[in-house]
């Protein structure tokens, strides 16, 4: 996204005026980055980037209209908005009514809105402890969220603690785990594997747009598709895999073979391929994520040579960057029944016992109890999603699909196995429960082109480390008359401030880098 982005500009603005020689190079084999849409079992699904993130002066949705993407005949994911409330059951298949899950589900929202910076209707226990969460120098979002259900407890003390009359769940353990279960949902959104690694303070500098958050109905692709369809064939090169950069440094230490074997030495950037050729530029604008720029400051990795300055290795290093997958499963109707009309799957919420309790069922596997939801793709599909975060999303990457197929199996057997939800059509009974045919995951952490899903703000990192990312080489302060400005720029998610995680913020921080470049040579 923030390559095409910033590619489409420089060619609107002056490439196509011949001001300038524009060259775009992937080192895949399809544009759009962390965007892939994709099918499953005839429905248009989203492998990466999902949502428009509030259509209100979102620039996506603003391209998404003018091309005429948001409306289609073919299904796609999350095409209706859930009019299903949530059934949310408990490990052993105890169904929880609202009473139970609602004042936790209200503390939780209460005080993510608190830690991003939104005004919060006061009530004494959480503002009183939010404050001085504040005062004592609190660093995570994890520990900031625990020590609020730590408060809200403390504050319920004198009503009895009444049992829910559900074997072996107290009610305080009920709580807890419903916490979790909204702590998970709270991973997948910022990529935190722990939101113990969650920076507290830069939670309120993330920026949401107003309005509605939706998918894309002709998928996100067409985004991409569209920002790239200005370009005149072959100026895109796909396959075309960068294996290092040489620049030259304003620093005494100027790449003098560099400049020998380029001639006059006019362009400063060299390029290394993986398959051997070499091309020269005045400019490049990286927006590799920053997965791959993490690894490629690693020792003897030779990304950049000479190596990136210390001020924006430590940046890349102490920024956070996570991984999220999701898993889509095909349900297989009930040979039982005739065809699948009036089929309907519940929007399920996942209560599990926590890590230390002995009352977990020992055959639903661990990468699975992080997991808080499993739902339709929309109201009458026959296909449903999770979402995964950290370990358990780079386990799932592993599994083979009979594993995760019967890991689910088994979940949902425990689950539903009594339910009176068991949605017309999928299973009659608990043994005939609900069975799965095919299964499709993302795998972002292991594809080498990205190394992950996005980036957050770390405990230790700040949103100066996000200004810092997006700093061109050599540093604007110091370069003389002897070396060429802008060398290597930097766009992506993770160099924008208020927006990093998301293809707006990519696609922000590609108008940026072309507009740089733009002025710079004053067009």
């Amino acid at each position: 996204m923030a390559g095409l982005t910033a590619a489409n500009k420089l060619y609107i603005t002056a490439g196509s005026k011949e001001l300038l020689e524009l060259c775009v190079v992937e080192g895949g084999n399809r544009i759009g980055g962390r965007i892939k849409t994709s099918e499953f079992v005839g429905n248009r699904i989203e492998m990466g980037a999902t949502w428009i993130h509030g259509i209100g002066g979102s620039p996506v949705y603003k391209i998404a209209q003018e091309i005429k993407s948001l409306d289609s005949d073919k299904p796609w994911e999350c095409m209706d908005e859930f009019l299903d409330e949530p059934l949310t059951i408990a490990e052993g298949g105890y169904e929880l009514n609202s009473s139970l899950v609602d004042p936790i589900s209200i503390l939780f929202k209460k005080l993510m809105d608190f830690a991003q910076g939104k005004a919060v209707e006061q009530d004494g226990v959480c503002s009183e402890f939010a404050q001085s969460y504040i005062k004592n120098g609190g660093l995570s979002v994890g520990s900031f969220l625990r020590k609020g259900l730590d408060a809200y407890w403390g504050s319920m003390k004198e009503q009895e603690e009444e049992s829910p009359g559900f074997d072996n769940w107290t009610r305080k353990s009920l709580e807890e785990s419903i916490f979790a279960m909204l702590e998970n949902t709270q991973r997948t959104y910022t990529s935190a594997g722990d939101l113990q690694t969650l920076d507290f303070s830069a939670e309120s500098e993330y920026r949401m747009f107003p309005g509605k958050e939706i998918t894309i109905a002709k998928g996100y692709s067409t985004i991409v598709e569209s920002l790239a369809s200005v370009m005149p064939a072959g100026l895109i090169q796909l396959g075309r895999k960068v294996t290092k950069i040489e620049w030259m440094p304003d620093d005494g230490r100027h790449n003098q073979s560099l400049a020998i074997e380029n001639g006059d030495g006019t362009k400063p950037v060299k390029l290394h391929f993986y398959d051997g050729s070499i091309m020269y530029a005045d400019h490049v604008i990286v927006t590799v994520s920053l997965g791959v720029l993490k690894q490629g400051i690693r020792d003897n990795s030779g990304m950049f040579s000479p190596p990136l300055p210390i001020f924006k290795t430590e940046a890349i290093s102490r920024l956070g960057f996570g991984v999220v997958n999701k898993l889509f499963l095909q349900l297989s109707p009930n040979s039982d029944e005739d065809g699948s009309d009036g089929m309907r799957f519940p929007y399920l919420q996942m209560v599990f016992h926590q890590s230390d309790s002995k009352l977990r069922h020992p055959k639903i596997p661990w990468w699975m109890r992080r997991t808080a939801s499993l739902c339709p793709i929309y109201g009458s599909s026959n296909v449903v999603l999770s979402w995964f975060a950290g370990k358990e999303a780079l386990e799932l990457e592993s599994l083979g699909d009979e594993e995760i197929i019967d890991g689910y199996s088994t979940m949902i057997s425990n689950l539903l196995g009594n339910s009176k939800h068991l949605c017309n059509g999928y299973a009659n009974s608990a043994e005939s429960c609900i069975k799965f045919d095919k299964v499709l995951k993302s795998q972002w952490s292991t594809d080498p082109l990205f190394l992950g899903s996005y980036s957050y703000v770390a405990v230790g990192s700040s949103g100066d480390d996000l200004d810092t990312m997006a700093e061109p080489l050599p540093k604007m302060s110091n370069h003389s008359f002897n070396s060429k400005p802008l060398q290597i720029l930097f766009a992506g998610e993770a160099t924008h401030r208020t927006h990093y995680s998301t293809t707006h913020g990519a696609y922000y921080s590609g108008l940026r880098e072309a507009n740089r470049l733009l002025q710079h040579y004053h067009y």
